[in-house]
């Protein structure tokens, strides 16, 4: 039988939805033992998670993912803590989520989804909720057959829609495939409104960076840092989807260049969110620069990282010259903060600088308007803004022990 754990979640009382979240070990490598993100996700998206499950199989069951002596198990651990719903850290079929509801009797969720619901209460342009909507619709689509089983009645008649006979469940996909048709075309238009933009920023010269990152880095605070702006920030996952650019004089250079904030990136972000904010994302595609923002305190900044490389392999941005910042210094120990604020690490082996800093408290601030201003230097003088410049001497850094060699 697959090893199995449960245990109450030790948080505050809310006034928000009892879930139970669920994790299954497929021996993956970036598997939560603790379901610690997912926690963060139910949170954002305004749940209370009250109990924790965490399961190994070797793979998933075909009908209810976690076979069914583990479906009874989550049953009654939902009806011990009063669950008013259960969410699962993986993906579900739309069979196994059918299935699941009726085995254990309260509404089941997914990873997906709920990204999908924290995007929708986060986007603040209309093209990030034009996004975000294209996202849901298509996920909606596939899930006709779990949430709408009462429409396969067939109807017929003067006065209903469609022919005669014809089953409401296909009415209602086509209408969701109409919408789907209607967002896309309508996120066309903005794309080729952005990149009208763009060719007006190369036309004038501009120097083009943007900040990527893992969600919760600190990307927001450190553009607002930088620029003086006034991006929303928040300690939560996925504080800000929007992309927002700005003018960042560096007195260094003498220059000005923009500096775009994009949206946070995720572990098993969903395809389909990916493909939907092509239009925002390709701000980095076309960047001449990329700040990679690491959470310096995260114990799971390696996997993070390798997940931000996956998605820029996606959106065609993993060629794009990049520049690593180790945020959040000023919650690391003092026994963790690192000898050198500036030194070079190897990426798919090419060298890339890394320098480390406190975008709250501002140390380090100066050294990467520095650093950004002898890049756009090395640029202009080799007369193009993809030009690497000099990544200096190695000073040692070693990918086991750390950041102290």
């Amino acid at each position: 039988m697959p090893a199995c754990r449960a245990g109450a979640a030790d948080l505050p009382a809310l006034a928000s939805p009892a879930t139970l979240l669920i994790g299954v070990d497929f021996g993956n490598a970036w598997f939560d033992p603790q379901l610690q993100e997912l926690g963060l996700l139910a949170e954002t998206a305004g749940l209370q998670p009250v109990a924790r499950l965490t399961c190994k199989r070797r793979a998933p069951d075909a009908a209810l993912f976690v076979g069914r002596g583990k479906t009874e198990e989550i049953r009654e651990l939902a009806e011990a803590h009063g669950a008013a719903e259960v969410l699962f850290d993986q993906a579900l079929s739309p069979v196994q989520q059918r299935n699941l509801e009726r085995a254990i009797g309260l509404p089941v969720n997914d990873r997906t989804l709920l990204i999908l619901q924290i995007f929708a209460q986060r986007a603040r342009s209309a093209e990030g909720k034009l996004q975000v909507e294209l996202a849901r619709l298509q996920y909606l689509s596939t899930r006709l057959v779990r949430r709408w089983t009462h429409l396969e009645r067939q109807q017929g008649g003067i006065g209903t829609r469609g022919g005669p006979g014809e089953a409401q469940i296909e009415l209602d996909r086509r209408m969701i495939a109409t919408a789907i048709g209607r967002a896309k075309r309508r996120l066309a238009k903005l794309k080729k409104q952005r990149a009208t933009q763009r060719r007006q920023r190369l036309r004038q010269g501009t120097f083009n960076i943007s900040l990527v990152g893992y969600t919760n880095a600190g990307k927001s605070t450190l553009f607002n840092a930088l620029v003086k702006g006034e991006a929303w920030t928040a300690d939560q996952l996925f504080a800000t989807l929007d992309t927002t650019t700005r003018k960042l004089y560096l007195e260094a250079a003498e220059t000005s260049v923009a500096l775009s904030d994009t949206v946070g990136f995720i572990h098993d972000l969903p395809h389909g969110l990916v493909e939907a904010f092509a239009a925002t994302l390709q701000e980095a595609s076309d960047a001449d620069l990329l700040i990679h923002v690491v959470d310096a305190a995260s114990p799971d900044f390696r996997q993070q990282m390798a997940d931000v490389q996956r998605v820029l392999q996606e959106i065609g941005a993993a060629d794009v010259p990049r520049l690593l910042v180790f945020n959040k210094l000023d919650t690391l120990a003092p026994e963790q903060v690192p000898l050198r604020m500036r030194d070079v690490v190897e990426e798919n082996g090419q060298p890339v600088v890394r320098l480390f800093l406190s975008a709250t408290t501002g140390r380090g601030l100066d050294a990467l308007r520095d650093e950004l201003a002898q890049r756009v230097t090395a640029a202009t003088s080799a007369g193009s803004h993809g030009a690497d410049p000099a990544f200096g001497h190695n000073t040692g850094y070693s990918a086991e022990s750390g950041w102290n060699d």
